[in-house]
């Protein structure tokens, strides 16, 4: 497929604001989970919570969309210059030229939480929302995508893709086609998702929350760590001159083998990465480092695994971040986007935290430890519940 320009990007998580956080802590090895703390009676684990959230209320303009979820996405597009890299791409193609697309698994469903927690009786005597919460955007799935549409000022297409862990690694996929079909000019993609009692007792129902730290393909892993993040990415026709980083291709798949377990033989895992590469035009063998999905429970981090050594060499650096940030569901997919363009431009290859012992049952491209190296692709996966996957392929011009 003809590339795409990444003219500007950002992450946001319990790593800290901004690039320079995320590659500082990748770098050191300091992770950003802490035993739990959120919630009035809180699960015996460890999150990725991002600090500042509870202080800093959107500006007054913006009251009727402020939320947990909201907040963040206001303090992650602070970040880096996406302000005004979003201002630029407004008034070189035009506001109804320029799309959002962001993802999300649960929204603003903190904020519904809490009405419902706080019911009060209405004008007619039947429960009702809290006056400061009767506010019907916040309680929609698209409540993010509106934000972020009105935050930043942009008039083109608008969407909120909720595919669950894999919803903001789809956006790049849908922009593409969005661009490529003339239908726009350049894209803002992006996603956000934060900690509420649904994700955190919602995963500690089906077995899958640890009570320790994540450790993705450790051979004694034995469940997942809860995080919370945002992050943007402005993506437009890459010119034939330009230089910098690019989105090169994208895979997706949706083998809907079961409604939270994945595909016994990662059947949705290598369809995406196969048309990832397809569309990128280059060959397993020259992608220099893989972000993988990795959530650190026993079947996915093993079907990943040999989807992985199914396709790649054995020379492939491929690791899961998660150990940093947690997973952060609806956000994993720009967070870990992010991850594989910080390899692409600093040469910053992670490796695993937290885990020790290599999962003999998964193969050699499972890196614990951090390289330095100067790659030309990374890729990225996401796989959501459901069989929603998709992989990303990135490139430096």
């Amino acid at each position: 497929m003809p590339a795409l320009a990444i003219t500007a990007h950002t992450a946001t998580t319990a790593l800290g604001r901004g690039l320079a956080a995320q590659v500082e802590a990748l770098r050191a090895r300091r992770g950003g989970l802490r035993p739990n703390d959120f919630g009035a009676d809180p699960l015996p684990a460890w999150i990725g919570r991002v600090d500042g959230l509870e202080d800093e209320a959107l500006p007054a303009e913006f009251a009727q969309w402020d939320c947990r979820n909201n907040r963040l996405a206001w303090m992650a597009l602070q970040q880096d210059g996406l302000v005004d890299a979003v201002a630029s791409v407004r008034e070189r193609h035009g506001a109804e030229r320029v799309a959002v697309i962001i993802g999300t698994s649960t929204s603003s469903i903190g904020a519904s939480e809490e009405a419902y927690a706080r019911l009060v009786p209405g004008a007619d005597g039947a429960p009702a929302f809290p006056a400061d919460l009767a506010r019907p955007i916040v309680h929609t799935p698209h409540s993010l995508g509106d934000f972020v549409q009105a935050a930043t000022g942009l008039r083109g297409p608008c969407m909120t893709v909720a595919t669950a862990c894999s919803s903001s690694a789809k956006v790049f996929a849908q922009a593409a086609r969005l661009i490529h079909a003339g239908l726009v000019d350049a894209a803002l993609v992006g996603g956000v998702d934060t900690l509420c009692g649904s994700v955190l007792f919602g995963f500690n129902s089906l077995g899958l929350v640890s009570a320790n730290p994540c450790r993705p393909f450790d051979r004694d892993r034995d469940g997942l760590s809860l995080g919370e993040a945002g992050g943007f990415a402005v993506l437009e026709r890459a010119q034939v001159d330009a230089g910098g980083l690019q989105l090169r291709g994208y895979g997706e798949s949706s083998d809907a083998h079961h409604m939270s377990a994945p595909h016994p033989e990662g059947l949705g895992a290598t369809l995406a990465m196969r048309d990832a590469l397809a569309r990128a035009g280059i060959a397993p063998a020259e992608v220099g480092y893989l972000n993988l999905h990795g959530t650190s429970t026993p079947a996915n981090d093993a079907v990943e695994a040999a989807a992985v050594a199914a396709l790649f060499p054995d020379t492939l650096h491929a690791s899961s971040t998660k150990g940093w940030t947690g997973h952060t569901l609806g956000a994993a997919g720009i967070v870990e986007s992010v991850f594989a363009l910080i390899a692409l431009e600093h040469g910053l290859l992670p490796g695993i935290l937290h885990s020790a012992i290599p999962d003999p049952a998964c193969g050699p491209q499972i890196r614990f430890d951090n390289a330095d190296a100067d790659i030309h692709y990374a890729m990225n996966n996401s796989f959501g519940f459901g069989g929603n996957n998709a992989a990303l392929v990135f490139g430096r011009a």
